[in-house]
């Protein structure tokens, strides 16, 4: 039995709990919220979870293997040092998250010989869409990508279209031919620019998350595109995290590394 700590008792936090309460093989343990008061709970049919506001005091007193984090950016590094301390294996889904602190999770897995898994998207359909973008960028010198999401997104572009840019620019060995217009009307109208690819991030209301790769030849375009209608295209994919990450003994960047899609 894989026991599991939640990181949020939000939205997400609540549907990672009903997708662990529903695998026989995993037991939720409790909660981690920043915004706990009190003696919070979190309650799921005759079942009633804790909920602490520290990390590290719940690690203490429910002993957990595996933490699941999908809440703010700013609070994943106080989870990743309570996780090293306490020999817990996150698995981060979080947006946003700094290179700084990917970097000590990383360190910190090798000096403990510890597993987690940190991915810009955990829904399979992402995951195949960035791999195939992969491929193609290297038949294509041009390309761009659109991502949508709810107007509640704190950050643009998204973590899956920062990950999915560097994965197209890695297969080749050279940028991307950008176009730049000679007059631009409104500033950054062209969108943000990494490797040469533009990324242009829309936010509306209707939205939960969708992606566009779209590859321009002479006579051709080709066009990748995933939609995710609900949050529980996520759910398969942390699943497949939760058990994986017992295995490992580093960080795994990436759901691919863990689907047959790494290298």
């Amino acid at each position: 039995m894989i026991r599991v700590a939640i990181c949020g008792t939000g939205t997400m936090g609540r549907l990672v709990l009903d997708t662990i309460e529903a695998q026989q093989d995993l037991q939720a343990v409790g909660f981690v919220e920043p915004l706990a008061q009190g003696d919070d709970k979190v309650q799921s049919g005759e079942k009633i979870y804790p909920v602490y506001q520290d990390p590290g005091t719940l690690f203490e007193k429910t002993h957990p293997d595996v933490v699941v984090d999908f809440t703010n950016a700013q609070f994943t590094p106080t989870l990743v040092e309570a996780a090293l301390a306490h020999g817990v294996r996150p698995v981060i889904g979080t947006s946003g998250v700094a290179v700084e602190t990917i970097d000590r999770l990383r360190a910190g897995c090798v000096e403990a010989s510890l597993g987690a898994v940190y991915a810009a998207n955990f829904a399979i359909g992402a995951v195949l869409q960035m791999y195939m973008a992969a491929l193609a960028s290297r038949f294509f010198d041009s390309a761009e990508i659109i991502e949508l999401h709810h107007d509640r997104k704190v950050d643009s572009p998204s973590g899956t279209a920062l990950t999915t840019a560097r994965l197209m620019r890695a297969a080749r060995d050279e940028d991307f031919t950008m176009n730049v217009p000679a007059l631009e009307h409104l500033p950054h109208a062209r969108g943000g620019d990494l490797g040469g690819i533009p990324i242009h991030s829309v936010r509306l209301p209707g939205f939960v998350a969708s992606q566009e790769v779209i590859f321009g030849g002479f006579g051709q375009t080709l066009t990748l595109r995933h939609d995710t209608t609900g949050r529980e295209a996520f759910m398969p994919g942390v699943v497949i995290a939760v058990h994986e990450v017992m295995n490992r003994t580093a960080l795994v960047e990436g759901l691919d590394q863990l689907v047959g899609l790494g290298k």
